[in-house]
Parts: structure tokens; C-alpha cells; sequence
């Protein structure tokens, strides 16, 4: 482990103390919400592989327990192992998600117990820990606390795709998003960025993960992007006018997927006494016409995209439209501002289980007018994922480097089920353009 962390601020914007309550609210709301989605089931959907694309929740369970060991036990703490035996099986690159249900996991109660008795030993370490600028790399500013924090909101965001995956009834209720109100409506349809220079990604933002840094000066030329994502109703249109047997729109790669799986629309979606209809936690609605359209793969938001004459944003476009403010002439840690998140600005932490119709949470806007850019659904954008200028690996490789490549496209901005603590106008999502189990939508754009 090296001796200084490439980026990471000092800590002097917080205290001690006020990081160290910081870090303690973000892990015990993580472990809330691990709690409320595991004990929501009994133990044999804990234990059921509910799709071969996902972990058996169990899995989840300890993964989450085993990696908060390892690295707030272990690594900040200098503790023994406790179960050094279970390494192996939690592994998240040793075996597949498929094979994990063959291997001899905790069962549910010893999970649960294990989970526990980390968190209460790594509670007295955060006790203790100095959590100042002088200390170590993954003590500074709190940075290993927070990344555990963002590790385990992660994976309740992949627990709860296994429970939008499952069969049976509904377990897991939230109420409605807000709507959009005749008082601040959208300016229009799309909106202008100039072209010119921005600051993106951070070095300063203290929990940040290593694929968002450094900060670093991107140029790109004026373009326009959509004011929401789009909707199920525009994407409706593609459907209906036969956007899934037309191979014109489709990369050679996803009209094969397309062809493979008889493919005709969204993930979840079918069709009944003329009627479209969706299956959302287990229950089954009519597809609403103004909600962000979801569970989409790149392939199905590119080909919408060229259907409708236009493309994908880049990720450099996507962040200028989402943070570049051209008056303070900087880049903000939000589309709103500087200030952390709250239910005003944007649909996050699964506090509703579905998407906000197009034109909700006026406050959570940019300065170049788009909304919605943060919370929602994952914005796929056209871009591979790669690493800044200057990026270095911190604390291990496989967090983002072994990813790095054409093989992947990055989404930005973070869905409904992801927590503010894993969520910044900097953070990168990325994943397989085959993808549709995710909670993904898009919007569009085209050069000015």
C-alpha cells in the first residue's frame, strides 16, 4: 500500500468529528437499507438464485460483512482475521455470479450474525481512528469509511435489482415521486451548451473513488442535449414503429442480441388486449407515458437514438451539461450547486421505487437548464470506459483499472435506487452494452 493517495484532499474541510459522524451516519444508513431489503424476504429467497445474471441475496449479505473486514478490520485497523476461511467465497472475481449459488455460503442467520459483529468492530475503530490530513491514505478524510459506505449502497442497489428480478408477490413499497408542476416547467425540449473548456472529474472531493479523478481540463464543442431523460412514451413510438426488426438503427452486435433473444422492447415490458404493461417489484402496471423509460441496454438506447436523428451525449458532454456553471466559470459537485442532495433536488436512495416523471425536482436543475441528471436512472453515454489524465489506482486495481476498456460504456448521473453517498456530479457507472437488469435510461443529444 502506497504512502500517499493520488488526490485526496487533507481533510481540513471537516474536523475530525465532524467526519467521523459523517462516516457513522453513512454506515449505519447503508446497513438500514441492507436490513430492510434482506429481512423483507425469508430465508429461501435469501438463499435462491433469482437470475443467473445476479448473487443469491445471502451472497450480498456476507460479501458486504467480508469486505468491511478486510479493509476497515484489517487494513485500517490492524485486526486479526476473523473468518479467513470465507475470503475465498466472497471473492467478487473468484467465482461467477452463476457458480455462487453451488458454493457453501453462510447460511442466512450466520450471515446476518457475521454482518453484525464486524460492524460493531469496526464502529470502535472509527472510534479511534485520527481521520486527519497527516494520517494514512485510507484513513485521510475518513476515505476508507466512506468508500465502505459506497460499497455497501452498491450492492443494496444490486440486492434490490434481485428484487425487481424475482417472481412473487410484492415485499418492498415506497410512496409515489413527486410531479412536475405548471410553476417551473421545462424551458423546452433541449437545451444549448457552448462549446469550450470545463474542469472535470475532482481532486478535492474526499470520498471520491479513484476512476473520478483527477481534475483535469476537457474541451469540448457546443452541443445540445435533452432537458429530461427520455420517456417511456417517446420511446414507445420507436417501439410501435418497428424499431426492434429494423437492423438500420442496431450496431451489428446489438441486432444480434436483438435477433438471439427475439427482443421487442424493454426489459419488463409486454403487451396485453392492446395495452402496454410492466412488472415493477412485483406488480404489474400500465407503462406510464411520462416516466424516464427504464431497464434499457446501451444497444436499445443507441439504436432509439439514431432512430430519432440524433446520438448518445459523450460522458465529457454529459458532466459540462450536468455541472459546468459558464457565470461562475466552474465546474459545481451537483447540477443544483455545491450542496449535498436532499429530496427537493432529486429522486435517490430509494426512497420511491420508480423514476419521477420527466420534468420533476425543478431544483435539482443545471445551470444549462437539463433536470434530472442526478437520480432517476443511470444515463448510458456513448463513451467507453476509461481512465482520466494522471489516473492511478488507489486502493486496489480491481476496484475500476481491470474494467478499463471498449468492452464497457459508462453511465452517469446515478438511479432511484442509488444513495447520495454513492452519487456525485463525478461519479462513473459502468457496464456491459448488453445490460438490461440495471435500472438504465438515456437521453439524447446532437452537435449544435
Amino acid at each position: 500500500m502506497t504512502d500517499t493517495a493520488p488526490g485526496l484532499p487533507h481533510g481540513r474541510e471537516l474536523d475530525a468529528e465532524a467526519l467521523r459522524e459523517r462516516a457513522l451516519a453513512a454506515l449505519v444508513a447503508a446497513r438500514e437499507r441492507t436490513a430492510l431489503l434482506t429481512d423483507s424476504v425469508d430465508d429461501h429467497d435469501l438463499t435462491a438464485q433469482h437470475s443467473p445474471l445476479m448473487s443469491p441475496l445471502v451472497w450480498d449479505l456476507a460479501h458486504i460483512g467480508n469486505q468491511e473486514e478486510l479493509w476497515l478490520l484489517r487494513a485500517v485497523g490492524g485486526r486479526e482475521a476473523m473468518r479467513p476461511e470465507i475470503d475465498g467465497l466472497y471473492d467478487a472475481f473468484e467465482h461467477s455470479r452463476a457458480s455462487r449459488p453451488s458454493l457453501p455460503l453462510l447460511p442466512p442467520a450466520e450471515a446476518r450474525a457475521y454482518a453484525a459483529e464486524v460492524r460493531g468492530r469496526a464502529l470502535d475503530i472509527l472510534d479511534g481512528a485520527p481521520l486527519h490530513g497527516a494520517g494514512r491514505p485510507l484513513e485521510r478524510a475518513g476515505f476508507a469509511f466512506g468508500m465502505i459506505a459506497q460499497h455497501e449502497q452498491q450492492h443494496d442497489e444490486t440486492m434490490l435489482i434481485t428484487h425487481q428480478l424475482r417472481a412473487g408477490p410484492a415485499v418492498l413499497g415506497a410512496p409515489e415521486p413527486p410531479r412536475p408542476t405548471d410553476a417551473a416547467p421545462l424551458a423546452a425540449a433541449e437545451v444549448l451548451v457552448e462549446g469550450g473548456p470545463f474542469t472535470m472529474g475532482t481532486s478535492t472531493e474526499p470520498w471520491a473513488l479513484d476512476n473520478e479523478r483527477p481534475a483535469h481540463r476537457r474541451e469540448v464543442d457546443g452541443f445540445l442535449i435533452d432537458t429530461a431523460p427520455v420517456t417511456c412514451g417517446a420511446y414507445l413510438r420507436f417501439v410501435e414503429d418497428g424499431g426492434y426488426r429494423d437492423p438500420r438503427w442496431w450496431e451489428p452486435a446489438g441486432w444480434a442480441m436483438v435477433r438471439a433473444h427475439e427482443l421487442s422492447a424493454p426489459l419488463f415490458w409486454h403487451r396485453d388486449a392492446g395495452q402496454w404493461l410492466r412488472r415493477r417489484f412485483g406488480v404489474t402496471e400500465p407503462v406510464p407515458a411520462d416516466e424516464p423509460v427504464l431497464h434499457v441496454s446501451w444497444y436499445e438506447a443507441d439504436a432509439y437514438a439514431r432512430w430519432a436523428g440524433r446520438r448518445l451525449p459523450t460522458e465529457a458532454e454529459w458532466e459540462k451539461a450536468a455541472r459546468h456553471d459558464p457565470v461562475a466559470g466552474r465546474s459545481l459537485r451537483y447540477p443544483w450547486g455545491d450542496g449535498d442532495p436532499t429530496p427537493d433536488h432529486a429522486n435517490l436512495g430509494q426512497r420511491h421505487l420508480r423514476p419521477a416523471a420527466a420534468g420533476a425536482y425543478p431544483a435539482g436543475r443545471a445551470p444549462s437548464g437539463a433536470g434530472q441528471l442526478i437520480g432517476d436512472v443511470w444515463e448510458w453515454t456513448a463513451s467507453d470506459f476509461l481512465p482520466y489524465p494522471g489516473f492511478v489506482a488507489f486502493p486496489y486495481r480491481e476496484y475500476s483499472e481491470v474494467f478499463f476498456g471498449p468492452e464497457h460504456k459508462v453511465l452517469r448521473g446515478g438511479s432511484f435506487a442509488v444513495d447520495p453517498v454513492a452519487c456525485r456530479g463525478t461519479f462513473r457507472n459502468w457496464d456491459l452494452p448488453v445490460r438490461r437488469q440495471i435500472f438504465s435510461g438515456f437521453r439524447t443529444a446532437r452537435d449544435a
